[in-house]
């Protein structure tokens, strides 16, 4: 049911050079189907990664975390689906780091140099002997263009697999960029139940990269949410390789840091958007964006209020213009000297109300020819100042009932 999205074709996802990726089936929680994912990364490659705000985090976000923490080079990441190994404790813990410990076993590195990732079932303990020996399997697969396989090999609830590639031009050499990521549920920003791989041939200096990735994950996976619970797994992982033939970039501020950033939140955008477009049961994609802001924290909190609302997205999911939810979820948003008599609503092209009340020449007709959309912009004009900010997010539909009540059966 994913709106407006479609599966990537493999070959035009680039290969990025000094990342090679293995693919096997493990059985982790069902047979005959992809889900255990092996990134090798060639010496030399720099590696950072956000994770989530829940602070009941999983197994293998805590050592994800510690491993970068180290100061050890970044060589492998593993990444299983079926089992989130969250909420399983000091035995999950030991489980993410004997993967680790095997998986280094395999390839000849130390267990700090490998990154583990999981999503899927929480409260369950991971079957990490069957991810160990699924190991051998997913090395020997590994290829540099095996994009379109991970994007596979990481699902859960999602319909459709996501990656995306570009190539941008820096100090005169071609770049190439590539993403993948999972996620379809349980998705709120501080990130999502999602998972996201992004690589890039750049040369980028170890000190920014994590500027870097938190700036790209601000940009696109923190704007957006399905339901708003945030994951107990949610990882983004940016890696940059060193293999392009350009002067290392040193700060992001440079012209060549904005050349790269803006083509890699090119990417993390159509990742993000891709993850909305796929939500569970979601049949419209919305985009919601709110003007006028004194600063553009409270545009966002404004666009949540918006985008996290049952009743909001319950009506969009009708094509129900009952367009009263949409000012009442931004009199909710928490901003407190807020003058509802400067507030302006848009639905597209349709202006909705206008000075905090209903536009005169507004008729329902109008309001529902837009809803009954697929793709839908709300426009929020607040009337406070030049702030502005955006956010993504989908309908709620009966179909997302369902897949969630029978997901683990």
């Amino acid at each position: 049911m994913a709106v407006h999205l479609v599966a990537p074709v493999a070959s035009d996802l680039r290969p990025i050079a000094g990342v090679r990726i293995g693919v096997t089936e493990a059985g982790v929680r069902k047979a005959n189907r992809k889900d255990l994912t092996v990134f090798l990364l060639d010496e030399g490659a720099s590696v950072a990664g956000v994770f989530t705000q829940n602070r009941f985090c999983a197994a293998p976000v805590q050592v994800s975390r510690e491993h970068l923490a180290s100061g050890q080079p970044i060589r492998a990441m593993v990444v299983n689906t079926g089992n989130a190994n969250a909420g399983t404790g000091a035995d999950g813990l030991a489980r993410a780091r004997a993967t680790c410990v095997a998986l280094a076993r395999q390839i000849g590195m130390a267990p700090e140099q490998i990154l583990p990732f999981s999503t899927g079932v929480i409260m369950e303990p991971l079957p990490n002997d069957r991810i160990e020996a699924g190991l051998p399997a997913a090395i020997a697969d590994a290829q540099p263009d095996h994009w379109a396989r991970a994007a596979e090999g990481i699902m859960t609830t999602d319909t459709l697999p996501k990656a995306f590639s570009a190539q941008v031009q820096i100090g005169g050499a071609t770049v190439s960029i590539t993403g993948i990521s999972k996620g379809a549920g349980m998705i709120r920003p501080n990130m999502a139940t999602m998972l996201g791989f992004m690589a890039t041939d750049a040369c980028v200096a170890p000190a920014v990269m994590q500027q870097l990735v938190r700036e790209l994950a601000d940009g696109s996976f923190n704007r957006v949410t399905i339901d708003g619970d945030t994951s107990t797994n949610d990882s983004f992982v940016v890696v940059a390789t060193h293999k392009a033939a350009h002067a290392p970039i040193t700060a992001l501020d440079s012209a060549e840091g904005h050349a790269l950033k803006a083509a890699m939140l090119d990417v993390a955008q159509k990742l993000a958007q891709a993850i909305v477009r796929d939500g569970e049961g979601a049949t419209k994609f919305i985009t919601v964006r709110v003007e006028g802001g004194k600063t553009g924290d409270e545009c966002r909190k404004v666009a949540y209020a918006i985008a996290h609302s049952p009743l909001v997205k319950t009506a969009f999911y009708a094509s129900d213009p009952n367009l009263g939810r949409i000012l009442a979820a931004v009199g909710y948003a928490g901003i407190d000297d807020l003058d509802q008599t400067g507030i302006d609503l848009y639905l597209d092209d349709v202006h909705v109300a206008v000075h905090g009340g209903r536009n005169p020449a507004y008729r329902e007709e109008d309001g529902q020819r837009v809803m009954q959309l697929s793709e839908i912009t709300v426009r929020v004009v607040l009337g406070r100042g030049d702030a502005a900010d955006t956010v993504w997010t989908c309908d709620f539909s009966h179909e997302y009932v369902t897949i969630n009540a029978d997901y683990r059966s």
